[in-house]
């Protein structure tokens, strides 16, 4: 058994939105696995002094479009996963594998989007690019699916589905209905495209109606990718679907994303905001992109910071029926050591958010491996340093 203990922590926020932060603190792991929170050990194998530094879970990205490994057509870019890990991401969620060149959008059959979804789980699902855990393999809903199609998804460990090419005009027919139906009786998670259609220009408007009728687990990018549905829409999708989480992507309309926050706020319902960057894509490649978010939300949006990174952590992880997201006993030791950076006058990584201030990343870890440390390659260095002994 690898024993490894952090001591010497600032302030731990456990990644969830009802769970206050913990000061001055130590986190022990054991085999990748969080053993304890405030837990001593008698004979670790290394330890970790975190010199003051936070501790936050490691970020969740809800809304990725993999392709094949490190590179990605969209901005014909390589080793951008390894680069959102050292901008803090330890997980991300396939949205669909939509870049691969050639791809018509308008030829989309069953058996097409099956074996896409099935290629990129076994392998880039499977290949853990520098060490992040791609949720890949993203199940594209197109009319004509029947229910073994779900089934022979389900056999190949296949846990996401989305609504963007599916023909609209066919909602009456209950169809799509079915979909979500026969997904989530198999434990795929269903999101729905929504707003305008996206870089591609081949996806589907949708709104409140579409979102009501299918009732999806996540309604995508709510606030634009990249524009949104009309305001309207969106607060009745906030206001009447109280059991669907609503996402807000890098490549958002910010005055949309206030409108949205503001709302569940006011209702109590922040654990429903989900996090993602919807990229790459036309929006680029963000390595700081969730720490981003978390920023946005914090300084303007007036989200408490403890609950800006749980949307970013905890709670987009449970809604994609993730293991990880949270730092607790029994959770996989996925959490990044950070801190302010000289020059921020916040005096830890909340007040840093709640400024709209990025921290400085010193260290990632992914179940319980140091993959990042003593610094991060898209941060700068925080205050203070680590130490390990």
């Amino acid at each position: 058994m690898t024993v490894v203990l952090i001591e010497d922590i600032g302030v731990l926020v456990p990644g969830s939105p009802d769970r206050s932060p913990i000061r001055d603190t130590t986190l022990l792991i054991e085999d990748g696995i969080i053993a304890g929170i405030g837990a001593d050990h008698p004979s670790p194998d290394r330890v970790l002094s975190a010199g003051g530094l936070d501790v936050i879970p490691g970020l969740v990205d809800g809304h990725v479009h993999p392709t094949f490994g490190e590179w990605t057509p969209a901005q014909n870019s390589t080793g951008w996963i390894h680069n959102y890990l050292h901008g803090g991401t330890t997980s991300m969620v396939s949205a669909g594998e939509l870049h691969i060149p050639g791809l018509d959008f308008t030829a989309l059959t069953p058996e097409l989007v099956l074996s896409i979804a099935i290629t990129s789980k076994h392998t880039t699902g499977r290949a853990r690019p520098s060490g992040v855990k791609v949720d890949a393999g993203t199940l594209l809903l197109v009319p004509g699916m029947t229910e073994e199609h779900f089934d022979r998804a389900a056999a190949e460990g296949i846990d996401q589905a989305k609504f963007i090419f599916y023909d609209w005009n066919r909602l009456p027919d209950g169809e799509a209905v079915h979909y979500r139906k026969w997904a989530r009786e198999r434990g795929i998670t269903v999101k729905l495209h929504s707003g305008g259609v996206s870089r591609s220009g081949s996806s589907r408007v949708a709104g409140f109606e579409i979102a009501e009728t299918v009732r999806p687990d996540v309604i995508g990018h709510i606030s634009g990718g990249p524009i949104p549905a009309p305001d309207a829409d969106i607060l009745r999708m906030a206001r009447e679907l109280p059991d669907v989480a609503l996402e807000v992507c890098s490549s958002m309309n910010h005055r949309a994303t206030k409108l949205v926050v503001t709302e569940l706020i006011e209702q109590n319902a922040v654990a429903r905001l989900t996090l993602g960057t919807d990229t790459p894509g036309g929006t680029g490649v963000i390595p700081r992109g969730m720490l981003r978010n978390i920023c946005f939300l914090a300084s303007l949006c007036g989200l408490d910071p403890v609950a800006a990174v749980a949307s970013a952590s905890g709670v987009t992880a449970r809604a994609h029926g993730l293991d990880t997201g949270v730092l607790e006993p029994g959770a996989p030791a996925d959490l990044l050591v950070l801190g302010p950076i000289t020059g921020s006058t916040g005096e830890d990584v909340l007040e840093c958010f709640a400024l709209g201030d990025l921290p400085g990343i010193a260290a990632v870890f992914v179940d319980g491996a140091p993959l990042v440390a003593p610094r991060s390659e898209q941060t700068p260095p925080p205050k203070r340093g680590l130490r390990w002994r």
